[in-house]
């Protein structure tokens, strides 16, 4: 049984416009897609068509649920302007900053939403490096989050930090979403980083690859610029027990729920360089701190208990469980004679 949603490579629906750039896809809604379709029974989804972002129509028969991952400012949410909003069952949403959003810019009312968090599987137990040898960094989201300011950020970090030993790895190309020509903007700079002695580019890999390299990363560092309606790279970092260094642009304070290094963003991206800068100092500080230890056990802890698969799928059941029965009684009580 296919989960009924459009752009789903596996699925045929000649109802429905596919989604061309979809089919290549393996980023954060893409995950989300397809462990969904694994986490809930068969029986239930097919009474559903689950559209997560993109919206090509609706299937007849089907209950359509709109899973909303992208702005409410993008172009492709803008069909829920003007009551466009009333062809949906439910809208769920992955974060409450999100909702507000579509609130506020698009007109839907809240009553129509459902906020349920994005969920990964959590990264398995495992034993560090040791810091004091060399303190591994890692960057695994596309460029335009914030990369090009994360490289001048480590020209600061070696003139400011040159007593310690520290590595960046670069996880990091539209290839994850099938868009590799949208990497050429970003080609100097990935040519810089494959240069500097302390980097490793990779480009893009499968986010198996990725959860082994957290492993034995001990910071992220996201300058981001990019407003997040959710942030799954973040969500996996801390799940790794990684020190997380971030903007507080748009859903991230949410997301993170005050457990990482957090500084205030700005529009002035030197200044946003220069607090970002300013916060990885502390982490750098900070990672042989045995205290910091403790906060990151903790943190692991959180994000491992509230951001589980295994709890999200059971808060969909319940929401789709809710539904089905609501139109089952609905329609009881229209075919009773008064």
């Amino acid at each position: 049984m296919k989960l009924n949603v459009i752009g789903d490579p596996e699925a045929s629906n000649p109802q429905v416009e596919s989604n061309e750039l979809d089919r290549n896809a393996m980023g954060g809604t893409e995950l989300m897609k397809y462990a969904l379709n694994k986490k809930i029974d068969p029986a239930i989804l097919d009474k559903f068509q689950i559209i997560p972002s993109r919206f090509r129509g609706t299937v007849k028969g089907k209950i359509p649920i709109y899973w909303v991952h992208d702005l409410a400012q993008d172009p492709e949410m803008s069909h829920l302007k003007d009551g466009g909003w009333k062809k949906f069952e439910k809208i769920v949403c992955v974060s409450h900053w999100q909702k507000q959003q579509i609130v506020d810019f698009l007109g839907v009312p809240p009553s129509k939403m459902v906020v349920l968090q994005n969920a990964i599987e959590p990264i398995a137990e495992h034993t560090k490096p040791d810091p004091k040898e060399c303190v591994n960094l890692i960057y695994h989201t596309t460029p335009h989050r914030g990369l090009e300011l994360l490289y001048p950020i480590m020209e600061w970090v070696e003139q400011h930090f040159s007593h310690i030993n520290w590595h960046l790895d670069v996880y990091s190309s539209f290839g994850i979403y099938g868009w590799k020509e949208r990497d050429k903007p970003f080609e100097e700079l990935f040519k810089k980083i494959k240069k500097h002695p302390n980097m490793t580019y990779h480009g893009h890999v499968e986010n198996k690859e990725i959860h082994k390299a957290l492993q034995k990363a001990h910071i992220f560092c996201l300058p981001s610029v990019w407003p997040e309606t959710s942030c799954i790279a973040m969500l996996e970092a801390m799940s790794a027990g990684c020190i997380c260094v971030h903007s507080s642009l748009a859903a991230l304070p949410e997301t993170t729920a005050n457990w990482t290094l957090q500084y205030d963003y700005t529009e002035d991206m030197n200044e946003h360089a220069t607090r970002c800068a300013l916060t990885l100092g502390d982490a750098l500080q900070l990672v042989t701190d045995p205290v910091m230890d403790e906060r990151l056990n903790m943190q692991k802890a959180y994000i491992n208990g509230f951001y589980n698969w295994e709890v999200r799928a059971k808060q969909w059941a319940v929401l789709l469980n809710n539904i089905i029965n609501s139109k089952e009684t609905t329609d009881v009580s229209e075919g009773t004679d008064s």
